[in-house]
């Protein structure tokens, strides 16, 4: 990976630092927010059949990493090509 310059290096990991802060407020949010933090309050809806709570401490910040890392994976294609950095 070759950068044009010193300054388009440091805007590039700037951005990288930025998307990786907000997903893991994202999972951070859901996993100790909805699974610890509101769990009495989520519980009194059911979802699929089971306390929202419990689902969110059980399977719910699981699926929520699956989907963070997809939308990594998007968002730092996109990252690569802004900056050509990207592999052909």
């Amino acid at each position: 990976m070759s950068f044009e310059s010193k300054e388009h290096a440091a805007k590039y990991w700037r951005e990288n630092v930025r998307l990786m802060l907000t997903l893991l407020a994202i999972w951070f949010a859901v996993s100790y927010g909805a699974g610890i933090l509101l769990v009495d309050v989520l519980n009194e809806i059911k979802f699929f059949g089971f306390k929202l709570g419990f689902w969110f401490a059980q399977q719910g910040a699981i699926y929520t990493f699956i989907v963070l890392i997809f939308v990594y994976v998007k968002k730092m294609n996109a990252l690569d090509k802004k900056y050509n950095v990207h592999e052909d």
